[in-house]
């Protein structure tokens, strides 16, 4: 089975300058859970939930690290996932630009 979740949209605190340590800018998150759906399956709306308030809370410096500390996250709260794909974007942080980061986990 798999899940998408496209363009979460959300106000947060991530970044190296400093203007981003100080003032909330839009992030989205979209993802892609492949999971073995039994009896049991996995609510898209807790994770949606989930990875807004996570990425709220952590304020992350670099995309990077959230994509990794939040793969690791998502796991241990949601033990069926077998593989995600995570991708980050930061739509206004370049003038002429949207930027994004992503990556693929498998368990």
């Amino acid at each position: 089975m798999t899940i998408y979740i496209e363009d979460l949209k959300f106000q947060t605190i991530i970044g190296i300058l400093d203007f981003e340590r100080v003032q909330e800018q839009e992030l989205i998150v979209n993802i892609i859970i492949d999971y073995d759906y039994q009896d049991k399956f996995i609510n898209y709306a807790e994770v949606s939930e989930f990875i807004k308030l996570y990425i709220k809370e952590q304020q992350f410096l670099l995309l990077e690290d959230a994509l990794s500390s939040l793969s690791k996250k998502l796991k241990e709260k949601f033990p069926l996932i077998d593989k995600l794909q995570l991708k980050i974007t930061k739509p206004s942080i370049m003038p002429d630009s949207i930027v994004s980061v992503s990556d693929v986990y498998s368990f």
